[in-house]
């Protein structure tokens, strides 16, 4: 399969106001290995170095790390350098993917194993509710009968219109219900609402992290540090599998997303998590490179 070879670099800094004496952090920030993503290299440097590190996979799959630094300091930083292969996404024709409301119904009777560990994204969860105001702005996007590719298509459509981006209208904590009255946020915004909207008709959707190649005006250099983590969702298809779309860009992610991981909201998938003793108030700083490296021939990932 040919695929497209990126080189990523994310650092992230914390700057204490004071010493912290000790911190312990959960890093979810090695790319995912998939049928069509293939991580060839992943490195993490951490500063101070950590007295004690480990690694496990959680509930949802992701690669996790565990660092505890033992030892004074006023600011951390963690790099994260990974080579990854992305290859094409399978898309199917929209039209001869099944009715949304079919989908609905199976998740809830059908009991094998792939749409079972489907339906439990049919949940709410903190950042992404089910309830009434979701599934009405959903509804005009999702008559009876429709199949379902067509219907996420659109309701994927409608956010980007619908809403702007504004790094400055939202926050972490900034409640989705916020977000949909005042039709301002951001990548993790974006999906978060889609999800609640998929969830509340009773469709799975789960939230992606991970990092979107993106390319300078024409005429100007891309500047060292520009891109970002981004978000996206993924929705369930019976008899195809995860299908992503995204919200913020309008469009079916294939080759220039590259996939960190997925959960139910936000708060599963964060690239960083962590609590310290000590510090007082912090700044943080992040920025991440992502460069394309040209194509390169990989095989199928089983795992």
């Amino acid at each position: 399969m040919k695929a497209q070879l990126f080189e990523i670099t994310h650092t992230t800094t914390y700057d204490y106001a004071s010493a912290v004496s000790v911190s312990h952090n959960l890093l979810r920030l090695v790319p995912r290995q998939m049928e069509r993503q293939r991580r060839l290299l992943n490195m993490i440097e951490i500063t101070p170095v950590p007295s004690v590190t480990s690694l496990h996979f959680d509930y949802f799959g992701n690669e996790v790390m565990f660092a505890t630094i033992a030892e004074g300091h006023r600011s951390l930083n963690l790099i994260s350098r990974s080579s990854v292969a992305v290859g094409p996404a399978l898309i199917p024709d929209a039209a001869e993917t099944p009715a949304w409301d079919s989908v609905r119904i199976r998740c809830r009777t059908d009991r094998t194993r792939k749409t079972l560990e489907a339906s439990e994204f049919t949940l709410a969860s903190p950042h992404a509710p089910a309830a009434p105001i979701y599934a009405d702005y959903s509804r005009a996007s999702f008559p009876p009968g429709r199949p379902i590719l067509e219907a996420v298509v659109e309701l994927t459509h409608r956010i980007h219109t619908d809403f702007v981006f504004d790094p400055l209208a939202t926050t972490v904590a900034t409640p989705l219900v916020d977000v949909l009255k005042n039709r301002r946020g951001v990548c993790q915004d974006f999906a978060h609402l889609q999800i609640a909207c998929l969830r509340s008709l009773g469709l799975p959707a789960r939230y992606v992290s991970g990092y979107l190649e993106t390319l300078p005006p024409p005429g100007q250099e891309k500047l060292t540090g520009a891109d970002a983590s981004h978000a996206w969702v993924s929705f369930y298809c019976p008899g195809i599998g995860w299908i992503d779309v995204d919200p913020t860009n309008d469009l079916l992610p294939s080759m220039r997303h590259i996939t960190i991981g997925w959960g139910r909201d936000y708060a599963d998938i964060s690239p960083v998590r962590g609590v310290v003793t000590g510090g007082l108030e912090h700044s943080l700083r992040v920025a991440v490179d992502v460069v394309a490296k040209g194509m390169v021939e990989i095989a199928g990932y089983d795992g």
